[in-house]
């Protein structure tokens, strides 16, 4: 039985050049009504992670949450997926330097902007700035990566930035670690620390 994994696998298919004819079927037998924008994976652990905490099932109400590779290819995303495509409605979580993209690519689109949310600085600086650099050490070092951190952040490079600076480049030294950090970080929160942008996308939705 398709799932939704499937129908995103299709869109990013349609979006590097391939036919949409597979994802407008699966649209249809998936009763997708809404496609969230996301520049890449990490923020697809993240939203999925508080939605599950939430106790919702993004799939089961017709949400589809889409990594795009970076913010460059929302219009082409939103082209596909909004009103001159599939006609999904539209929501979206993005850093703050690449606000401009969301805003010319849905505006291209005829979409509205009012479901996309902007991160200060990016998703990771905020996860970070709500729960403080210690507790993210502590995560850190649960995870068996304290020795990494201690080597990073004695790096003549980091000397002088902030701790939060640092372990928000930190978390974007490996592959992979950004999305492993994406849903920890959401799992530690507390409900009043939920950072603004993401908290009211879920709410969005």
């Amino acid at each position: 039985m398709a799932d939704m994994g499937a129908f995103r696998d299709a869109v990013t298919s349609w979006a590097a050049g391939s036919p949409g004819g597979p994802a407008s079927e699966l649209a249809a037998r998936l009763r997708v009504r809404t496609a969230v924008l996301l520049e890449g994976p990490s923020d697809l652990a993240a939203v999925e992670t508080l939605a599950a905490r939430h106790g919702r099932d993004l799939a089961a109400e017709g949400i589809c949450a889409l990594p795009m590779g970076g913010a460059m290819s929302v219009g082409r995303y939103a082209g596909l997926l909004g009103p001159s495509g599939l006609g999904l409605r539209l929501a979206g979580l993005c850093d703050e330097r690449e606000q401009p993209f969301y805003d010319r690519g849905l505006e291209r689109a005829r979409a509205p902007r009012q479901g996309v949310f902007v991160c200060v600085t990016d998703l990771e600086d905020e996860l970070i700035r709500a729960l403080g650099v210690p507790r993210v050490e502590r995560i850190v070092q649960a995870e068996g990566d304290i020795q990494a951190w201690r080597i990073f952040e004695r790096q003549p490079a980091q000397q002088g930035r902030p701790p939060q600076q640092q372990m928000r480049r930190f978390l974007g030294t490996k592959r992979g670690r950004k999305i492993r950090y994406g849903r920890l970080l959401v799992e530690a929160l507390e409900p009043e620390q939920v950072p603004a942008p993401l908290d009211r996308l879920l709410a969005s939705l």
